[in-house]
């Protein structure tokens, strides 16, 4: 999620520095040495930073990502604002619900959703406390 803002944050200073605000940005191809170094030095410092498990999440996310469709890609994108509008309390319960449903079957996990949304707030908690 960060790398996402993050490379979002560099192409709009790229865009503002290296081009008029009506013109569209570049294909890759495009793009000067410098310009897909900025663009590519953070994910390489984060990927040198981590620790195998963590590198092969982020490979697997990479490859999930291509084979989506624009559809599929732009619910991701929404999703991921809407992870980042969270409180840091959504952002943990959010959290713990996605590692338990990682873990459960399809039918599980529409099991889950219909339970979770028929929950009092304080038997969500209840849940969260003995699934953490």
């Amino acid at each position: 999620m960060k790398l996402q803002t993050t490379l979002a944050l560099v192409l709009l200073s790229l865009s503002a520095s290296s081009w008029a605000q009506t013109t569209a940005l570049p294909e890759w191809d495009a793009l000067t040495p410098q310009q897909r170094e900025a663009l590519i030095a953070p994910l390489r410092d984060r990927w040198n930073n981590s620790a195998a498990p963590q590198r092969e999440r982020m490979l697997q996310h990479g490859q999930r990502w291509q084979n989506m469709t624009p559809e599929q890609r732009e619910l991701a994108r929404r999703g991921r604002h809407r992870f980042e509008n969270m409180t840091p309390e959504q952002r943990e319960q959010a959290r713990v619900l996605f590692a338990q449903m990682r873990s459960m079957t399809p039918e599980q996990r529409e099991a889950l959703r219909a339970r979770w949304g028929k929950m009092t707030p304080e038997q969500r908690q209840e849940w969260l406390k003995s699934n953490r």
